[in-house]
C-alpha cells in the first residue's frame, strides 16, 4: 500500500510539473505521424495530388501555402485559424497588417480539403491539411521531405490583434526576430532555418522599397536592379513584386543564405541575419553546406508544427476551412 500510494503521489508531480511546463510541452506528444492511417488512409497522396497540381500550375503557389503555415503557427499555435474568414459578426486574420494583400494559396487549401471530404467526411482537420500541404510545397520545388506530425483540430476563433503583434515585419532587426521566435519556442538557430524560406517566393514592393533605396549594407548592382520594378514614391507600384532569392525564387535551395553573404537579401529582415550580428556564422555554413540547411529546415518544421495545437475534444474538424461549423 504504502509503494502505491508513494507512485501516485510521484504520478501526481510528474502531471503537476507538466501542466507547469505550459501548453506545448504537454499537447506535442499527442500530434503522430500515422494520426489518420486507418481513419483516412489515402490522405497523403490526396494533399500531394492537388497541392502538385497547384505547383505546376504556378510554382509561387508552394511559397503561398508554406507562407500560410507560418502566419498560422505564429498566432495562438498551428490550429487554422488564418483560414477563417471575415464574416459580418467576426473578423479574422486574413487583413491583418502582415496578411493583408499578401497571404495567398486559400483556394488550394480550400480545393483540397474539398478532395479530402469526399474521402474522409469530418475527418481531417483544416490545420493539418495546411501542415501537410506546406511540406508537400517544400518537396515539390525541390526541397527535403519530413515526416509530418498530424492530429491537430481546427480553432472556433481567430485573432487579427495577434496576427499584427506575432508575426515577424519585413523590417524586423535581428533581435526582434530572435525575440518573435523565442516567443513561440524556436531558437535562434531555427529562426535562421526557417527565414531560409525564402528561398521560394516573391514580395511585394511595399516591403522592399526602403532597403533598396535606403539602406547601405546592399549590394549596388542589386539595389538598382530592384529598384526597376518599385518605383521610390509611396503608393506607386506597391503591389509589383520581386523575388526573395533573385537565383532561383522556383527552387528550394540554400541560394538564399548565399545572396544574404553578397548583400542580395531583399527584405531588411532577410539581410539583419548577416550583418555582423551572432546569426551571421549560421548564414555563412547554410552558404557552404545545403545538407546542413535541409536538415535543420526540417528539424524548425517540425518543432514549428508542434506550436500550440488543438487536440483532444478542442476545437473542432471543420467541414469548410473559411468558417466554422
Amino acid at each position: 500500500m504504502a509503494s502505491n500510494n508513494l507512485i501516485i503521489a510521484i504520478s501526481a508531480i510528474v502531471v503537476t510539473l507538466s501542466l507547469q511546463g505550459g501548453n506545448y510541452n504537454v499537447v506535442e506528444a499527442q500530434l503522430t505521424t500515422n494520426f489518420y492511417s486507418t481513419s483516412c488512409p489515402n490522405l497523403l497522396s490526396t494533399v500531394r495530388s492537388s497541392v502538385k497540381s497547384a505547383v505546376d500550375s504556378q510554382p509561387r503557389t508552394g511559397a503561398s501555402i508554406l507562407r500560410l503555415f507560418f502566419h498560422d503557427c505564429f498566432v495562438n499555435g498551428c490550429d487554422g485559424s488564418i483560414l477563417l474568414d471575415d464574416t459580418s459578426s467576426f473578423t479574422g486574420e486574413q487583413n491583418a497588417n502582415p496578411n493583408r494583400n499578401s497571404a495567398r494559396g486559400f483556394n488550394v487549401i480550400d480545393n483540397i480539403k474539398t478532395a479530402v471530404e469526399a474521402a474522409c467526411p469530418g475527418v481531417v482537420s483544416c490545420a493539418d491539411i495546411l501542415a501537410i500541404a506546406a511540406r508537400d510545397s517544400v518537396v515539390l520545388l525541390g526541397g527535403p521531405n519530413w515526416n509530418v506530425k498530424v492530429g491537430r483540430r481546427d480553432a472556433r476563433t481567430a485573432s487579427q490583434a495577434a496576427a499584427n503583434n506575432n508575426i515577424p515585419a519585413p523590417t524586423s532587426s535581428l533581435s526582434q526576430l530572435i525575440s518573435s521566435f523565442s516567443a513561440v519556442g524556436l531558437s535562434t538557430r531555427d529562426m535562421v532555418a526557417l527565414s531560409g524560406a525564402h528561398t521560394i517566393g516573391q514580395s511585394r514592393c511595399t516591403n522592399f522599397r526602403t532597403r533598396v533605396y535606403n539602406e547601405t549594407n546592399i549590394n549596388a548592382a542589386f539595389a538598382t536592379l530592384r529598384q526597376r520594378s518599385c518605383p521610390r514614391a509611396t503608393g506607386s507600384g506597391d503591389g509589383n513584386l520581386a523575388p526573395l532569392d533573385v537565383n532561383s525564387a522556383n527552387s528550394f535551395d540554400n541560394s538564399y543564405f548565399k545572396n544574404l553573404v553578397a548583400q542580395r537579401g531583399l527584405l531588411h529582415s532577410d539581410q539583419e541575419l548577416f550583418n555582423g550580428g551572432s546569426t551571421d556564422s549560421i548564414v555563412t555554413g547554410y552558404s557552404n553546406n545545403p545538407s546542413s540547411f535541409s536538415s535543420d529546415f526540417t528539424a524548425a518544421m517540425i518543432k514549428m508544427g508542434d506550436i500550440s495545437p488543438l487536440t483532444g475534444s478542442s476545437g473542432e474538424i471543420r467541414k469548410v476551412c473559411g468558417r466554422t461549423n
